[in-house]
């Protein structure tokens, strides 16, 4: 049921689409009927480069979200299990967190250039902070009674990380891939706008800049069809790694 609701309002928007296309309110210079870019789309994915583009921006997102995670889970596992860390480290986090990943842009180029590597440098800091405060999150709030059972068990810290306190982090650390995931598309897209990398950003900045609203409204829809699909395979995956919490 929930599915056949969903699809029905994305089935009024594109009436709603069409409707706005077929009345000329809007020119089709800047607004193509959805069957024109689905035709695009089509036409890119058979006989144009569009697979190969996208292929390329799924590998900068899938780079730079796999960084941030290493880093979010290692780091945000160190601070959440110490009570000290937190304290000297937080407010600094808190300072560096609002920061808009664009505003570094200007500083990775002038550590890296344009290259791919300041792109994947983006993605990661801009997909760094959900997982690593929702791993702090996750590991600061373990019940103070699973801490007596590790020290009676005589566990050390890695093997406290490792065996009681990521299990109980872990919803929360992948509820942070999750959103991370979304922001490493967003970020990939701006950093092959910018450093004009292969990928579907480059290619939608073109279609932009020569008016071909069909080609670029295709390129806008197959993002949509990456971001549904990446949420899809997470929200498996993290339904999976919890199962076992239906049974306690």
């Amino acid at each position: 049921m929930r599915w056949i609701k969903g699809i029905a309002v994305v089935a009024a928007l594109l009436c709603l689409w069409q409707a706005m296309a077929a009345s000329g309110f809007v020119s089709r210079v800047f607004l193509p009927s959805p069957i024109a870019a689905s035709q695009a789309l089509l036409n890119g994915l058979t006989h144009g480069n569009l697979g190969l583009l996208t292929l390329n921006t799924i590998e900068h997102m899938t780079y730079g979200w796999l960084l941030a995670c290493l880093i979010g889970i290692g780091l945000g596992s160190l601070i959440g299990i110490s009570s000290t860390l937190r304290a000297w480290l937080m407010p600094t986090l808190e300072v560096l967190r609002p920061l808009p990943a664009s505003s570094m842009v200007p500083v990775f180029i002038g550590l890296f250039g344009f290259t791919p590597n300041m792109v994947l440098a983006v993605i990661a800091f801009g997909s760094l902070w959900p997982v690593l405060l929702a791993t702090i999150h996750g590991f600061a709030s373990i019940e103070p009674r699973l801490n007596e059972v590790g020290r009676m068990l005589r566990l050390s810290r890695a093997a406290f990380i490792w065996k009681i306190g990521l299990p109980n982090a872990l919803p929360d650390a992948l509820a942070g891939m999750r959103l991370a995931l979304t922001v490493a598309l967003i970020l990939a897209i701006v950093g092959e706008m910018l450093t004009s990398q292969q990928g579907l950003g480059r290619a939608i900045l073109f279609a932009a800049r020569s008016f071909r609203s069909a080609d670029l409204f295709a390129g806008v829809m197959l993002l949509g069809l990456i971001g549904l699909c990446c949420n899809a395979l997470l929200a498996a995956v993290e339904r999976r790694a919890l199962s076992w919490q239906n049974h306690r």
